[in-house]
């Protein structure tokens, strides 16, 4: 077996991208996914493309913000390791995949030969995800009237706020960054990417009971592909009553009524309570997401 070549795209090799397949159904999931060519890369053995990889991030950004794309032709885990180990982008892999693959003979190993790559080039599995799109068909669920919602214009309530829905968290991503940094860390990432949509700064909504104390917020946002429910969360004294579900079901109104002809979200597929409300809600799962980041000391 001769030796790898690694090559990265540009406008006139971006095509060169598309001549492994996609049994993962990748692109067909996601088709208003672009990626730069520069963020491409491949790898070739003896003239042909035996691994790819695409970084993403948004129109504005300097910098890609995850991989989203790996695949590999049958054998090929190493190359598929060394395109992650040598590129330039020390940032967390997102595997968009079709749900209920474990117990699809044809995509499982299809699947771990994925995962075995991305450990081998000092990945760590961080968190499994359902991945959701509300549409009409699915009905729109009914407001529960429990609390009131309203804008916000201070962004220190936001952040209190997310310090302490994050103080007590089953989101993976939520306790990591509190992990690393503290509480202060986990609040400014979320502001960070409420602030990095496109959508209005006065979408962001706080939820109060009726005797006026914070239940939780909700975050209704549109990233640069779709209209998304960005963030919900129940602060730890007003958990137990199902806030949740009552957020869920705003955010999802307060969307149509902007416009949204269809909503997408996701959760870990460890946080119980909320995924059963997504159920209730009528959001079903159509693809599955699996997170691998770099530990601190791999960055």
């Amino acid at each position: 077996m001769t030796g790898l070549v690694i090559r990265a795209l540009d406008e006139s090799t971006a095509h060169e991208f598309d001549t492994l397949p996609d049994p993962l159904g990748v692109r067909a999931a996601h088709p208003l996914t672009r990626h730069r060519p520069d963020w491409q890369r491949i790898a070739l053995r003896d003239g042909r493309i035996v691994a790819r990889a695409a970084w993403w991030g948004g129109p504005d950004d300097t910098e890609p913000l995850c991989v989203d794309r790996l695949d590999l032709a049958e054998g090929e885990t190493e190359a598929a390791a060394e395109l992650l180990r040598t590129a330039p982008w020390r940032v967390g892999i997102d595997f968009s995949l079709p749900p209920g693959w474990r117990e699809d003979p044809a995509l499982r190993p299809a699947v771990e030969a994925r995962f075995e790559a991305a450990r081998a080039a000092g990945y760590e599995l961080l968190v499994e995800r359902f991945h959701y799109r509300w549409t009409p068909d699915c009905g729109l669920p009914e407001r529960t009237g429990r609390l009131a919602y309203g804008p916000e214009p201070d962004d220190a309530v936001f952040f209190d706020a997310l310090r302490r829905i994050h103080s007590v968290t089953l989101d993976a991503h939520g306790a990591k960054a509190a992990a690393e940094g503290g509480l202060d860390r986990a609040a400014q990432e979320e502001l960070d990417f409420f602030r990095w949509c496109p959508s209005p700064r006065e979408w962001w909504q706080v939820a109060r009971t009726p005797d006026g104390e914070l239940a939780g917020i909700h975050i209704p946002a549109r990233n640069h592909q779709a209209p998304i429910i960005a963030f919900i969360g129940v602060v730890p004294e007003q958990r137990g009553h199902g806030y949740a579900y009552d957020l869920l079901t705003e955010c999802t109104h307060y969307l149509v009524e902007q416009g949204a002809e269809y909503v997408v979200a996701a959760t870990d597929q460890g946080n119980f309570p909320m995924a059963a409300h997504f159920a209730k809600a009528g959001y079903p799962v159509t693809r599955e997401r699996v997170d691998f980041h770099l530990p601190a000391d791999a960055r």
